[in-house]
């Protein structure tokens, strides 16, 4: 694909929620536009963003993919992004590169929850934001209903720019808001302009004027002249919509039905006129509060904001320039490591497919492959200028599962596995939990999480299962006691001899572990002191009683006896174990369960279910803060136990509309009757 000069080309993400054809409308433009041939569908799973096997199969997109078109002497860098929640982190990292977000909407539908949370993001940004209302040859379809639920939302800035020509089965084309004129579409996508219905001229009438009012208002020249009954020529209203784009006051609204090619002509067109190229959006900044602008005559400064595995050529990453041209067959300088990297030829991709190039300029997007070091979130940067892009933070993983492979002996292919996927996917976190000795993956949901599974087998030929989480309890002592440890045997030339006394008591929470040496007269000579607490320790970590990790403990050695010849490090170790068993039997022992801080963030409507919910949880509710827009965060501490599959319940409880954090709060007492269950359960397990 040849190189297109800054200004020509546009950079767009296309999101909503799933379902709404996003993935069709990509169809749909690389058809318009020539790059391919014919129109794939999703059902059909032939489509070019859509190539996975696992989106194949479930005729849902997981990952972003790039699509190229050209159009009009323009380059349009088009990024399909997944719209699901639980991918919503390739959903924001594709909007962290982009410089036009089309919002695609089902008609049919109306607003969703991702499309809302894909908003919010878009404001975080100050990204720039247009709106297709696709599917309107739906059966049930309604763009006046949705098009209210879009302004409700997102307040008077939604501004169409077309009206549908036609309903459901009859629709048939667009109704063009600037032009006045409507435009019916073929089967092959051809247009033809005719005469606008008389039903619907006087809401075109009103649509235009309200358009023209807002077009106004964007520049005190042309108010005055609106104002004094002058006509704003087509000109003018494109650049006044530029201007209202960029600066993200007005969100163009178009209508269309991508799988019948419908209106999707008009979408790129304004693309292509009204919306921003890199050079019109702010510059970019690094760590350092250094800023690049998109020349090409700048240092160089690129930002990797995917990477993926192939099985032909291994791991490719994408990347979009910020400025300087980024060249292939050399050395490139990872600024974010720190290192140099060497890199072979440069290309764009095109769903999966290569399509070579001789240089990447500042603005567009390319990819290079086998890449050593470098990860999603990295710069590639002038080495005698360099600069640190900050990436959008993965979300946080939020759903567990503990695993192990099918296969035993594949615990290295699975664990090279899980770190080359979460070089692609970094919403994936690893844990080794050391307590309970357990792998646990962290994913976004259950999808998500499949999704992994899948291309684990698929990919690394490794194949895993599910085994029950364990949570990681631990134990302390129930009150103060005196033990006695004492290792004593004699069987013939050395003996072991070992006697230790000492008192315990609990520790407040979050004490941890204390030992006290009050050994006088020498008792225990000082050379055995630190292997009586190596020995308790051991027998703390051990879990002695419960099998769960021992804390907020004091420990005071204060007498014991050695022998001359006997004694060793081994017997007061055995000795300051045996003195711990002993404790643990004549003061108890009480289970511990690890507390979550959990931040709940819901529409108002659902706090109330929220709390209620939290308290069959055991969680305590400690507060409600208020936000903006209906919204509040219910503050809670809940027992981990009962919260392991938060992610997966809220999502249920509030139809997606209600996101979480949690961080580690403390450890509490499990109560008595639980505490015995959870006892009980784990000695069957241990004895299976």
């Amino acid at each position: 694909m040849k190189s297109y000069p800054t200004e020509s080309i546009r950079n767009i993400v296309l999101v909503g929620h799933g379902g709404a054809g996003k993935t069709s409308v990509a169809e749909a433009l690389l058809f318009c536009s020539g790059a391919t041939t014919r129109m794939g569908k999703v059902a059909d799973g032939n489509t070019v963003t859509d190539f996975e096997e696992e989106e194949i199969r479930k005729g849902v997109s997981i990952s972003t993919a790039l699509a190229p078109i050209e159009w009009k002497d323009h380059k349009i860098n088009i990024l399909d992004a997944p719209g699901y929640a639980d991918f919503i982190g390739e959903m924001r990292a594709a909007m962290q590169v982009a410089d036009l977000a089309v919002f695609v909407v089902s008609g049919v539908e109306g607003l969703e929850v991702q499309t809302q949370a894909a908003w919010n993001f878009a404001e975080e940004l100050g990204l720039p934001r247009v709106i297709f209302i696709n599917k309107l040859d739906r059966e049930n379809s309604s763009f006046r209903r949705t098009l209210e639920q879009l302004r409700e939302a997102f307040g008077i800035g939604v501004a169409p720019l077309a009206l549908p020509l036609g309903r459901e089965h009859d629709f048939r084309g667009v109704i063009s808001v600037i032009d006045a004129g409507a435009f019916s579409y073929d089967d092959a996508g051809g247009v033809t302009e005719e005469p606008v219905p008389d039903d619907r001229k006087e809401r075109l009438t009103e649509v235009r004027t309200s358009l023209l009012d807002s077009v106004a208002e964007t520049n005190d020249e042309l108010l005055e002249r609106y104002l004094d009954g002058g006509e704003l020529t087509r000109e003018e209203i494109v650049g006044a919509l530029h201007d209202g784009l960029a600066e993200a006051t007005i969100f163009p609204v178009f209508v269309g039905a991508a799988t019948k090619l419908i209106g999707l002509d008009r979408l790129v067109d304004a693309v292509v006129g009204a919306g921003p190229s890199p050079l019109d959006r702010p510059p970019v900044e690094g760590e350092d509060g250094k800023a690049r602008e998109a020349k090409p005559d700048a240092p160089l400064s690129a930002l990797v904001f995917k990477t993926t595995t192939d099985p032909y050529v291994g791991r490719v990453s994408l990347f979009r320039v910020y400025s300087g041209v980024l060249r292939g067959e050399g050395t490139l300088h990872n600024a974010s490591q720190k290192i140099d990297e060497r890199v072979g030829h440069v290309f764009t991709m095109r769903g999966k497919n290569q399509e070579p190039m001789d240089e990447v300029v500042a603005g567009d997007f390319g990819a290079v492959a086998k890449l050593s070091h470098t990860v999603t979130g990295d710069t590639l940067a002038d080495k005698s200028a360099p600069i640190t892009i900050r990436a959008v933070a993965p979300p946080e993983p939020l759903l567990p599962k503990a695993i192990e492979p099918k296969t035993k002996g594949d615990e290295d292919k699975l664990m090279t596995g899980l770190q080359r996927l979460i070089e692609e996917d970094p919403a994936l976190g690893l844990e080794r939990n050391d307590e309970t000795h357990q792998t646990i993956l962290w994913g976004m949901g259950d999808a998500h999480l499949g999704g992994i599974v899948e291309r684990l087998k698929r990919k690394f030929s490794v194949e895993i299962e599910e085994v029950p989480f364990k949570v990681p309890y631990r134990s302390t002592l129930r009150t103060k006691a005196e033990a006695l440890g004492r290792h004593v045997k004699q069987s013939g030339g050395h003996g072991q001899y070992g006697i230790c006394n000492v008192r315990v008591e609990p520790l407040p929470r979050g004490e941890g572990f204390a030992f006290v040496d009050k050994i006088y007269g020498g008792s225990i000579p000082n050379q055995w002191i630190p292997s009586v607490e190596k020995g308790v320790r051991a027998a703390m970590e051990q879990g002695v009683g419960t099998g769960f990790l021992m804390i907020d403990v004091q420990v005071e050695l204060y007498d014991g006896k050695y022998h001359s010849v006997d004694s060793s490090d081994m017997a007061f170790q055995l000795a300051g174990s045996q003195a711990m068993r002993d404790a643990v039997a004549k003061a108890g022992v009480t289970l511990l369960e690890p507390v979550w801080k959990v931040d709940v963030l819901v529409p108002e409507s659902f706090t109330g279910d929220i709390m209620g919910d939290l308290q069959k949880r055991r969680g305590i509710p400690e507060g409600i803060d208020t936000l903006s827009g209906g919204r509040q965060i219910v503050h809670a501490k809940a027992p981990f136990a009962e919260v392991i599959h938060y992610a997966t319940d809220l999502r249920s409880m509030t139809g997606g509309q209600g996101t979480f954090s949690w961080s580690f709060s403390h450890y509490q007492e499990v109560p008595h009757d639980l505490a015995q269950k959870i006892l009980d359960r784990t000695k069957e397990q241990a004895t299976a």
